[in-house]
């Protein structure tokens, strides 16, 4: 079995600098699982690491497509797979950091996505339904039928809506009972899944203050640029917390400020939704900043943990 690490947690948690100090400590290279960082050119809304704070680590999945190109859970696995090999042939192993857990998930467990065929006429109609009667409107769509599924996926990602309603009436299945199924699926890897969490109030306040610094350092003007070069609302990078709030004030929907108040918002809601998550997934090791204060304590811990699962 090979090894493979995961270092996971909600936004603005501290996964980056931990996960460095991780890579070096184990002669590893660091995985981005973070479904905005992979797109060039959004830097400052996906609060992406910049090649002079990597310190030297090497970083998979950050900075390789375009902003105009699709991202899911498929080419995420391809492109993971094909950094993990290489990663496996220096002798090094691979920690996956980010905190899109549905990606991590899809590694971990070697979730299979061709089971069934896309059917374009039935999404095709979802997409129109939500064109004519807004997102909200197609996310109660899936709460009737799949109330579980609901929980996890965000109202505004509809390409995730869809996918779970297409499950559903491709197969009379909730999507959410196939996902706890691949959830209990046995891991090919020999593996230590670590979770970095804090206080609420101190998470939420590190969020809130991240948003005003992503103001400060231009972020209004990198969604001018994105969409100068052609990007529009409703493509996989735009519809990113940080880049849809501002498209909305950019086309006069709302003042900025309330824009930048959303952001905050929809950030804080999307972290607790990423720890709902993570609650969910079974053999995962909690790394408390209340209990564990400094970055040595958090890394002895880790460090500890894959000394008894025979990782290092």
């Amino acid at each position: 079995m090979k090894n493979l690490v995961v270092l996971t947690g909600p936004t603005a948690v501290g996964k980056t600098s931990l996960s460095i100090n991780l890579a070096k400590a184990i002669n590893g290279e660091i995985i981005s699982a973070d479904c905005m960082q992979v797109y060039k050119r959004m830097d400052i809304g996906t609060a992406k690491i910049m090649p002079d704070e990597m310190d030297g680590v090497t970083h998979h999945l950050i900075d390789v497509i375009e902003p105009q190109e699709d991202f899911h859970v498929v080419r995420f696995k391809e492109m993971v797979l094909e950094a993990m090999d290489e990663i496996y042939a220096k002798g090094k192993i691979p920690i996956i950091c980010g905190g899109t857990g549905f990606y991590i998930q899809a590694i971990l467990y070697d979730i299979q996505f061709t089971d069934q065929e896309i059917d374009q006429e039935y999404r095709d109609s979802l997409e129109k339904y939500a064109d004519e009667n807004g997102n909200e409107a197609l996310f109660e769509k899936l709460r009737q039928v799949d109330p579980d599924s609901a929980e996890s996926i965000p109202a505004n990602n509809r390409k995730r809506v869809i996918r779970a309603l297409e499950y559903f009436k491709q197969t009379g299945e909730q999507f959410s009972v196939h996902n706890k199924r691949e959830r209990d699926r046995i891991s090919p890897y020999n593996f230590a899944y670590f979770v970095l969490n804090d206080d609420r109030e101190l998470l939420y306040n590190r969020i809130d203050l991240r948003v005003d610094k992503m103001a400060e350092a231009g972020l209004i003007e990198e969604v001018k640029s994105l969409l100068e070069e052609g990007c529009k609302p409703g493509m996989t990078s735009m519809d990113g917390i940080g880049y849809k709030e501002i498209i909305a004030s950019l086309n006069g929907e709302m003042p900025l400020n309330d824009a930048l108040e959303l952001i905050k918002k929809n950030s804080r809601n999307y972290a607790k939704r990423q720890l709902t998550w993570f609650r969910r997934e079974k053999e995962v090791v909690w790394l408390d900043k209340t209990e564990l204060k400094t970055e040595q304590q958090l890394l002895d811990k880790i460090l500890q943990t894959l000394k008894e699962k025979g990782i290092i």
